[in-house]
């Protein structure tokens, strides 16, 4: 028998170094899966850790342990195409100029901008949403042309329909449709069909996990619940004992855990990043069908009770398990930090957010890329909240406030009140109960000049309007 040729040093070190990369490139990872899970109308308080409720959330609990809480976690906009535009595009309402809630048939997100979908095929991920749209409903701003492979559910609102609580006139001239990859797969939607818009986007979710296991994937998961009309399936109903805000509660619990079980079995849980929070904060004047905050006001306004979500970040081995940051963050940033992540390049158009991937893995010396992030209402810029999370500066403005709420589904009543510009301190006061900018008149100034200058930019009209 021969022997094998004894190597030289070289040739030695060489060949250690060749099966060191060859193992390497074996046994890398692809790029991580994104999912995120984006609720619509939840209150901060509305699921546990973040409340005490009185109903159980195990799943939440658990994402919850197994990651990261961000309890300063904001949206630049509480209503719902806005904020939606806004997740999805990395960039504020006063570029995108989507504003407020876009009814049926609405142009939504400008195709200039470039949703995360689109951004991530580019990449060659696979992509899918699965829920509520609500940021176009015209051939050019649907989701199958707006970078997501599949896609089924809700356009728009669940409420605009032939049997909206206040004005069934008006939502009653269009039907509320089921989408699913790019046609109409329920004309007319009916009660039976929203009790099942939970369930729908959740086996849909976890069948693509299971079809595109072998590959990086992009998932978006926007419930419709607990949006107003409040819709449960049979085998949560009355299964909370606290009604029927409490059931959907807990069906969305549910819809957390299967995706979890179903990034577990098909061993994805180590290399996917998950993000679960909400477009905005409880449309309060719906009473017992509306969630809680403990926070200031409510949807539709700037202040944190409409602003400001509960929000947790999981990927094993990068963000801590079972902490909790303080870090003011915004949705704004979340395009921009999975492109690096991921490897992804960012999209060719203008967008406002930054990387803050130092900032969610709390990174020694991490610090904000921002020094401030705005907050608008409909077309109306209304303020900024420092990085820092200690400033916020209310702009004169006026806003809604629930005189009553309304109970089992009915409307309820607004009055109107006005704030005068307003500096408060979140961390001496997070209820934004008390003006101090008599007390800090330095602080208002500098803070009033990058509002001005936002507004400027964004928001000025052009000379010739």
């Amino acid at each position: 028998m021969s022997l094998p040729k004894r190597r030289s040093p070289l040739t030695a070190l060489l060949y250690v170094l060749a099966l060191c990369l060859t193992a390497s490139l074996t046994t890398a990872k692809s790029p991580p899966n994104v999912v995120i899970i984006f609720l619509d109308d939840a209150g901060y308080a509305d699921f546990r850790p973040f409340g005490a409720t009185a109903y159980p959330t195990p799943h939440v609990n658990r994402l919850a342990s197994q990651g990261t809480q961000f309890k300063n976690f904001y949206v630049p906009q509480a209503v719902c195409s806005a904020s939606r535009a806004a997740l999805l595009s990395g960039a504020y309402p006063g570029r995108t100029k989507v504003f407020g809630a876009h009814g049926p048939f609405g142009k939504g997100l400008d195709p200039s901008f470039a949703t995360m979908g689109e951004m991530f095929q580019a990449n060659n991920y696979a992509t899918a949403h699965y829920g509520k749209w609500h940021i176009g409903d015209t051939p050019e701003t649907r989701p199958h042309v707006r970078g997501f492979d599949e896609h089924a559910g809700l356009l728009y609102s669940n409420d605009m329909w032939k049997h909206h609580a206040t004005n069934p006139e008006h939502w009653g001239k269009y039907p509320l449709q089921f989408w699913e990859n790019g046609q109409v797969a329920i004309p007319d939607v009916d009660h039976e069909h929203q009790a099942q818009l939970t369930t729908w986007a959740t086996e849909r979710a976890v069948s693509f996990i299971e079809r595109k296991k072998d590959q990086p994937f992009f998932l978006y998961v926007a419930h419709s619940m607990p949006h107003v009309p409040l819709y449960v399936s049979k085998k949560f109903k009355g299964k909370s004992g606290t009604g029927l805000y409490g059931d959907v509660m807990m069906e969305l619990d549910w819809s957390v855990g299967e995706i979890m079980q179903a990034l577990d079995q098909n061993n994805l849980t180590e290399n996917t990043i998950v993000i679960f929070s909400s477009d905005n904060g409880p449309w309060t004047v719906y009473g017992n069908h509306a969630g809680t905050t403990p926070y200031r006001e409510a949807k539709g306004t700037t202040f944190d009770g409409g602003v400001r979500s509960a929000t947790i970040m999981r990927y094993p081995g990068h963000i801590a398990p079972g902490t909790v940051s303080e870090t003011t963050l915004s949705t704004i940033d979340l395009l921009p930090t999975l492109a690096k992540l991921t490897g992804t390049a960012l999209p060719a158009n203008e967008i406002d957010g930054r990387d803050i991937w130092p900032l969610i893995t709390n990174q020694p010396g991490a610090k904000n890329p921002h020094r401030y992030y705005a907050l608008s209402n409909s077309k109306n810029f209304e303020g900024i909240i420092t990085t820092d999370g200690r400033w916020k500066l209310h702009l004169p403005h006026d806003y809604r406030h629930v005189v009553y709420p309304a109970h089992g589904g009915a409307g309820g009543k607004y009055t109107k009140f006005e704030i005068e510009l307003s500096l408060f301190d979140l961390k001496a006061d997070p209820y934004e109960t008390t003006n101090v900018i008599n007390q800090y008149p330095k602080v208002a100034r500098e803070l009033q000049t990058l509002a001005e200058a936002h507004r400027d930019k964004f928001y000025a009209k052009p000379k010739d309007a």
